[in-house]
């Protein structure tokens, strides 16, 4: 952080609180501060008009509202897909996407910079792990669009952590930015408008389970073959399918919230009648969803997405099996809105 500054977007209203008396002001400038930060989206002290001048000094002495720069967006030709990559201060990249649903404006961020846990299929984990984002930094996205969008007199209806990196080894992080952004005098979007993607660690599938977080789980999931899925996603091999599985009937059990599984779709590996037969047969009696995605392509993996008739017939397969199920529109293919394209590309620049 810029001449080791506090990055103001990592604390919480209470630490601001207690920041803001440090420097020998009253807490009621603290609430003032955030109601800017995250309801009228300023982002530095100049903007925030309600404070004196000689404050907004010393804020700008003591803390960095910067915890990120937009290097390059791009939007998709329908114009409804729009990914932007991003700096670090430390000159690492991340990406998120906006997304425009009918009645949603959809936000996917970033966990990582990179990732660690190597999926074949993505190209996050085709970059390798740079390093874990602070709370403010995952924050910091949020409020970069929400702003952009309060300019068209719009705003961002969901969230998910479903960018750069696997969530849950970043958990305090991810929560603690996840509660930020929940807090009722910030952004006002309820608890199940956040999603966050895991590829199944189990122990903190357990944790967040025990916690009693109203955030929607989804676990990327894409096969219940063993050895295919420890291809795909090397970690399986520590926390394999029927272990994951369980964890997931733990958490609906402990907190009766419906689970969500993704499952990209990949020509001729995992999308036959049978695989979704073995998934719908995993699956039976849990109360949960399943995403099907027709695989993005990236540069590291050969293989091609689903067709559109394979797709349909995995569904009706698992519908038939009393198994929710929906096909996620494809989104952002040709800006390569896939996690991590833009960043790799970035890195290989730079």
């Amino acid at each position: 952080m810029e001449n080791n500054k506090i990055l103001i977007y990592d604390l919480s209203l209470d630490s601001l609180k207690e920041k803001i008396k440090d420097l020998g002001q009253p807490g009621y400038r603290a609430e003032q501060i955030w109601t800017a930060l995250y309801q009228t989206f300023r982002i530095s002290p100049e903007e925030i008009s309600t404070l004196p001048k000689d404050f907004r000094i010393k804020l700008d002495q003591v803390f960095s509202f910067q915890a990120l720069t937009p290097v390059r967006a791009i939007q998709s030709s329908d114009g409804l897909t729009i990914k932007t990559l991003f700096r670090l201060g430390d000159g690492n990249f991340i990406e998120a996407v906006l997304m425009y649903y009918e009645d949603r404006r959809t936000l996917c961020i970033s966990s990582q910079s990179g990732c660690g846990i190597g999926c074949s299929f993505c190209a996050t984990g085709q970059m390798g792990f740079r390093r874990n984002l602070t709370s403010g930094e995952i924050v910091a996205q949020v409020l970069y669009y929400a702003r952009n969008l309060t300019e068209v007199g719009e705003k961002v209806t969901n969230v998910v952590v479903m960018g750069m990196g696997e969530p849950f080894q970043n958990y305090d992080n991810v929560i603690n930015a996840m509660n930020r952004l929940n807090h009722p005098k910030a952004l006002g979007l309820g608890a199940r408008r956040f999603t966050i993607s895991t590829v199944g660690l189990i122990p903190k599938i357990i944790q967040f389970a025990d916690e009693g977080y109203q955030y929607n789980l989804a676990i990327s999931l894409h096969t219940v073959d063993d050895e295919l899925r420890s291809k795909l996603i090397p970690i399986n091999k520590k926390y394999p399918v029927d272990d994951l599985i369980s964890a997931c009937r733990y958490y609906v059990k402990k907190t009766s919230r419906r689970v969500t599984f993704e499952y990209a779709l990949i020509q001729g590996i995992n999308d036959s009648t049978e695989d979704a037969e073995a998934l719908a047969s995993k699956l039976r009696g849990l109360i949960c969803h399943v995403n099907l995605i027709q695989l993005n392509p990236t540069k590291g993996f050969t293989e091609e997405g689903s067709s559109t008739d394979r797709a349909n017939s995995f569904c009706e397969t698992l519908e038939a099996n009393n198994i929710s199920c929906t096909i996620r529109l494809r989104r952002g293919i040709e800006i390569q809105a896939g996690c991590g394209q833009l960043a790799t590309e970035a890195e290989t620049k730079s």
